[in-house]
This record gives structure tokens, C-alpha cells and sequence, in this order.
């Protein structure tokens, strides 16, 4: 890595980073209008993924971010297992009955879109932290641009891999995918800018006062 992560900072993040990377496939289970754009709610939470991994990569360079992101395989596959493993174990009789039929609907993925969630994080977290790291002319430099672009590019990537193969061949996905697109560029230009430009700011507050 390019430094030693002796970071309150690091350590912050990437506990954050390991836990948006759980709940962010069941926020996914909701969609949500935008004004007159609908998108899977679960891009909140990969969006914050993109702004913390690029954070990363400006306060701590490009080897510790992708590193953040391999070792985020770990948490996402620790959280499907322990989801197939309680959809698997009976239901309480007790169980309020509108929870007793939901939770299957809201926790539940087939196998094809769980292998669809890890090919397009892994693909588009990296791609993220590639060209957020390939644009720096100097660290300190346009990190809103950097990370705005890097986050447009990614999450297009994710659009095309995760609707892709989820969705191929079981229904039209053009429609879907070009919508889910052009939610996740407008709340990328919108939002990435000032959340990295926090983050690093963040970053460097918490390690100044370690």
C-alpha cells in the first residue's frame, strides 16, 4: 500500500465502506421516483461506496483503495450466506404475518442476480478508483471532477453488468437499463461532487486530530 494505514480516518471508512457494500443490495429491493426518474434505491448506497473508495485513493493513494475494494467481496459474501442460511430456517408460527411473507420478497435474490451484484461491484468499484486515480495530475487537483467523472463511467458500467445479467433473456432490459442509467449520471453529477469533496476533508480532520 502506499501508506502504512495507521489512520483513524482509514479505519472509519472502511468500516462505513463495509457496511454500505451489506445493506446496499436491500435497500435495492425499493425503487424510488425522482421526479420523473425511478431508480433502485440501492444506488444511495453505491454511490457513497464510489465517493469513499475515491476518497481513499486521494488521501491514501490507488493500492489502498483497490485493496478496500477486494476485501469488500468479504462482508458482501459473509451477509448472502447468512441471508440464505435465515431464509432456509422456518419461521417462527408467531411471526407477524405481513413480516412472515415480506422478508423472503425484500431479502431474496435468485442465484443469477447474486452472481450479477458481485461481477458488477467488483468490475465497477475498481474501474472507479482506476480513472479517479488515472486523472490526478496531482493529488489535491479537481477532486470533485475527478470523482464525478470516475462515478459517471462506473456506474454506467454497473448498469450495463448488473442488468445484463440479471435480466437477459427473462424480459426487455433496454428500457430498464437506459433508465437506471440516466438516474445513476444525474445523482452522480448532482450529489459525488460535494459528498467526495466532505469525505476528504473528513478524512483529513480525523487524522489531524489523531
Amino acid at each position: 500500500m502506499d501508506k502504512a494505514p495507521q489512520s483513524r480516518a482509514l479505519l472509519v471508512f472502511s468500516l462505513l465502506y463495509g457496511g454500505l457494500v451489506c445493506i446496499s443490495g436491500v435497500l435495492g429491493a425499493k425503487q424510488v421516483a425522482l421526479g420523473p426518474l425511478a431508480v433502485e434505491a440501492g444506488i444511495f448506497g453505491f454511490l457513497l461506496l464510489v465517493v469513499i473508495g475515491s476518497a481513499i485513493a486521494e488521501l491514501w493513494g490507488r493500492s489502498t483503495a483497490d485493496w478496500i475494494v477486494r476485501v469488500g467481496f468479504i462482508p458482501l459474501l459473509v451477509s448472502m450466506a447468512l441471508i440464505q442460511l435465515v431464509l432456509a430456517l422456518p419461521a417462527d408460527p408467531n411471526m407477524y404475518p405481513p413480516l412472515k411473507e415480506a422478508f423472503p420478497i425484500v431479502t431474496g435474490q435468485s442465484g443469477r442476480m447474486m452472481l450479477a451484484g458481485l461481477i458488477s461491484y467488483g468490475t465497477s468499484q475498481t474501474l472507479n478508483v482506476l480513472i479517479f486515480s488515472k486523472l490526478a495530475s496531482g493529488r489535491g487537483k479537481l477532486v470533485w471532477l475527478r470523482a464525478m467523472i470516475a462515478s459517471v463511467a462506473s456506474q454506467i458500467i454497473d448498469t450495463l453488468l448488473f442488468i445484463s445479467i440479471s435480466f437477459y433473456g427473462e424480459r426487455p432490459i433496454m428500457e430498464l437499463m437506459l433508465g437506471q442509467m440516466l438516474a445513476k449520471v444525474v445523482l452522480s453529477i448532482v450529489l459525488v461532487p460535494f459528498l467526495v469533496t466532505a469525505f476528504v476533508w473528513l478524512g483529513r480532520r480525523l487524522d489531524a486530530r489523531g
